[in-house]
């Protein structure tokens, strides 16, 4: 015997397996949107167990993660994992918009601000002299720094046993400084002026004249290039300073 089904029945069974899957759809979309809501507000990488613990209980974290990086695929936002932990970042192939370019300008050290001073003033003045005005001993990263940005440079040797190296300073440093030349450094009255000179100075004090004529410097000779410098210079140093 054969039983007819009845028509209701059959639209009725149809009816509740839609509503099943309408209501999982729903489901996986709104899991989906809270995973996506929490990373967007983290102020880090959350892992599974992170957002497993924010989430209701039973939820497939990994499956809705899953579901948010395929859905993010080819968009300018992904959703990476980077140490075990999940996060969004800006896609690698705009990475172009992101760059910023700027020019930091480099300050210099107490020390190398000391050290320029008195070549300054007292060009053309070798490594030993720097170290008796300043009353410490030289380093080789501080002078380094000066020729590099090009505000010393080496001038000559002086004619005195061991034919030590003397420094002076460059062209660049008076643009940098907006000096026409060296005779336009600050004087003693300028430094008076300034607060950077008491008024009880010993008798015979006067201020260095960097463009007095150097009577005791042979020009340096460089090998392989007329007048031109190596590219390394090898000048024998202590240990580097603080400061």
């Amino acid at each position: 015997m054969t039983n007819a089904m009845d028509p209701t029945t059959d639209r009725l069974g149809e009816e509740h397996r839609d509503g099943d899957a309408s209501r999982t759809t729903h489901n996986h979309l709104f899991l989906e949107r809270c995973i996506e809501a929490l990373l967007f507000a983290a102020a880090e990488p959350l892992s599974l167990e992170d957002l497993a613990r924010r989430l209701p209980e039973g939820a497939d974290v990994a499956a809705g993660l899953e579901s948010l990086r395929a859905r993010c695929d080819g968009r300018g936002i992904e959703l990476a994992c980077v140490a075990g932990r999940w996060r969004f970042q800006t896609a690698i192939d705009l990475a172009f918009l992101m760059t910023e370019e700027r020019d930091t300008p480099r300050r210099l050290s107490k020390a190398a601000q000391e050290t320029l001073a008195i070549i300054a003033y007292h060009q053309p003045v070798t490594r030993a002299e720097i170290e008796a005005v300043r009353g410490v001993q030289a380093s080789s990263g501080t002078l380094d720094i000066l020729l590099e940005l090009g505000l010393v440079r080496m001038r000559g040797r002086r004619r005195t046993p061991g034919r030590p190296v003397t420094y002076g300073t460059t062209d660049a440093f008076l643009e940098h400084y907006g000096l026409a030349n060296l005779a336009d450094l600050p004087g003693m009255a300028d430094m008076k002026a300034a607060g950077l000179l008491g008024l009880d100075l010993p008798p015979g004090f006067n201020v260095p004249d960097p463009s007095r004529p150097a009577e005791d410097e042979d020009a340096l000779d460089f090998e392989g290039g007329e007048g031109e410098p190596p590219e390394f210079v090898q000048d024998y140093v202590g240990e580097e300073e603080p400061g």
